[in-house]
């Protein structure tokens, strides 16, 4: 009978603190922000050495990615609904007259039609395989990431190969 292991790396440092402000059902939300926990669940056959991945190599290429969202305005660069002006120096975004200027630094541009927690999980997946196949993950079945904007108030995004 066919077999997968998982293996599951959560919370600890995989951690980001960021504002965002979503768009749904035609309004957006006030500019607010959450201290962010990503779960990461891996599927796939153990590999010659007997895992399905080494922990510390998924936490590293995890903890890249959550310092690089960490302390920033997550913006959503598909948003529908908002209206964004990039200059040299800053972002504007807007939505119904009410606008807000970010200086770049401080913007974390997401290729992204809003910042949910099940877009951002997506995004996020897509860059932690991309990381984890460059260090010759090739035999994984399943990634399942889930970001958790507070305590149970988590969305997730899977993919299998």
């Amino acid at each position: 009978m066919p077999a997968t292991r998982r293996i599951t790396v959560e919370r600890n440092r995989l951690r980001f603190a960021a504002a965002h402000m979503a768009t749904f059902g035609g309004a957006c939300e006030p500019l607010h922000g959450h201290n962010y926990d990503v779960i990461i669940e891996l599927e796939g056959e153990l590999t010659e050495d007997s895992w399905v991945w080494d922990f510390g190599a998924v936490k590293r290429a995890a903890r890249a990615l959550t310092d690089d969202l960490d302390h920033h305005f997550l913006l959503q660069r598909n948003s529908k609904h908002l209206e964004m002006v990039e200059s040299a120096e800053s972002w504007t975004v807007s939505y119904r007259g009410k606008s807000y200027t970010f200086p770049k630094s401080d913007v974390y541009l997401l290729p992204i039609e809003n910042t949910t927690s099940e877009c951002i999980s997506e995004w996020f997946a897509g860059r932690l395989l991309a990381a984890l196949r460059e260090q010759g993950a090739t035999h994984l079945r399943k990634l399942s990431v889930g970001i958790e904007e507070m305590p149970g108030q988590t969305g997730w995004y899977t993919v299998e190969m």
